[in-house]
């Protein structure tokens, strides 16, 4: 059960929700016939090692509720309360999130991104309005919105993708409406800095993207980078918000450029395997398996990584002077705790 009351929410989110938050993906036997419960130990440990204040439990994958409602829990026992166990609310319908939030609730997750099912087509404001209040309604955790082109709201909707004033009524009328991720128009960066000069004094506003955590936090306040695939730097995203909140911009800035060529490999793969419209879990499970993380196989049916992508990810670590993992690639498939 979280440590606040709903009407606490925002109170929380604001004391609490400052550092980053990662991303841990399932993971499962070597015949996937069940959860590792030692890989998704080890994963949770190496996230408090490299200072990550949270973790968003994945639920994207092939993974059925009770697996992952176990698969947080796993998380929360081990982390206690050295993490924020996040709830990734994206399940196939309505119903079967209202479920999963009340049995993450349950689990010990403390903080919920809301996402939208695929076969969710609104055709208005109110469409989506009345979504995500079932959803804000339905539990007493501090949910974080996140306009983004992903659901394809845009431009049916709007071209932010969930516009202000829709926000604005969402924050009126739920109370535990307490962050935004503010990706929406990706890649405009106007959406967070219209988040934050409209609601940055109610809720915390995130910008999950490094390449622009790093150089907007040196004109505006940013409390929050989640949620992301921040594994790919090891420790690095926690050690440069943790300079850009002390105000040392130069060191910041410098490794901003450091990274450049990882953050460009990075998008390279992006645009190979999905064109930035579909999140390849595969991708993200490798990238955290260079730094450290436990890697290991996914279920059918996922998207894949090959060599060509690998090569290029991990060269882009090295190039960056970020030392990835250097063993072969079958053993990213295999996993760092197989079971």
């Amino acid at each position: 059960m979280a440590s606040y009351k709903k009407n606490e929410a925002r109170d929380w989110a604001r004391e609490k929700l400052v550092g980053v938050i990662n991303c841990t993906i399932p993971s499962f036997s070597n015949d996937l016939t069940r959860l590792n419960e030692k890989a998704i130990r080890h994963d949770t440990r190496l996230a408090i090692e490299h200072g990550f204040i949270g973790s968003l439990g994945v639920s994207e994958v092939s993974i059925t509720l009770d697996e992952y409602i176990d698969f947080l829990a796993m998380m929360k026992d081990e982390a206690a309360h050295r993490l924020v166990i996040t709830h990734h609310a994206s399940w196939n319908t309505l119903e079967q999130n209202i479920e999963a939030i009340q049995k993450a609730e349950a689990a010990g997750a403390e903080f919920v991104l809301l996402s939208y099912p695929p076969a969710f087509y609104p055709e208005s404001e109110d469409d989506i309005y009345n979504y995500t209040k079932a959803v804000c309604d339905a539990t007493n955790l501090a949910v974080m919105i996140f306009p983004m082109f992903l659901w394809g709201f845009s431009p049916r909707i709007h071209a932010s993708d969930i516009p202000a004033s829709l926000i604005r009524r969402l924050i009126d009328d739920c109370p535990n409406l307490a962050a935004i991720k503010a990706e929406g128009g990706f890649p405009s960066i106007q959406s967070v800095i219209e988040c934050d000069r409209l609601f940055g004094r109610e809720v915390v506003i995130s910008m999950p993207i490094e390449g622009e955590l790093i150089p907007l936090s040196q004109i505006m306040p940013i409390q929050l980078s989640a949620t992301s695939d921040h594994e790919y730097w090891g420790p690095l995203i926690p050690q440069v918000f943790n300079l850009l909140r002390n105000g040392e911009f130069d060191k910041a800035t410098e490794i901003y450029w450091r990274m450049h060529p990882a953050r460009k490999a990075k998008g390279l793969v992006a645009q190979q395997m999905h064109g930035g419209h579909f999140i390849n879990r595969y991708v993200w499970k490798f990238q955290g398996w260079l730094q450290g993380y436990n890697g290991g196989p996914l279920r059918m049916p996922t998207q894949r990584i090959h060599d060509p992508q690998m090569l290029t990810l991990r060269k882009g670590l090295i190039d960056a002077g970020l030392n990835p993992s250097m063993e072969p690639f079958r053993e990213f498939f295999i996993g760092r705790h197989p079971m």
